[in-house]
């Protein structure tokens, strides 16, 4: 083996996106992202979710509280896409205490 070829450290390569693509590391959103649109979070979950970057290294990387990612990952294994908008951030977060 040369030494510019690529070894898999066990990560994925991709998985399925929130929308249907196939979402890389690249794909990830810029971790000087100011403003989270649901999609966004959704990207940072199924990544999460999918092996593609870890908890704690989604942590690091957006500078985000656990609990906050915790929240994202909860209200979007109940409501999908839809439950990380924040106009309906209340009803959601009602329905699931």
């Amino acid at each position: 083996m040369s030494g510019f070829e690529r070894v898999s450290l066990g990560r994925r390569p991709g998985v399925v996106g929130p929308l249907g693509q196939c979402l890389t590391a690249r794909d990830l959103p810029s971790p000087d992202l100011d403003r989270w649109g649901p999609r966004r979070k959704a990207e940072v979950v199924v990544a999460i979710r999918g092996g593609l970057i870890s908890l704690d290294e989604a942590v690091d990387r957006y500078r985000l509280s656990m609990e906050e990612v915790a929240n994202w990952l909860n209200l979007f294994d109940r409501h999908g896409l839809k439950g990380l908008r924040v106009t309906h951030l209340k009803t959601y977060r009602a329905a699931t205490s």
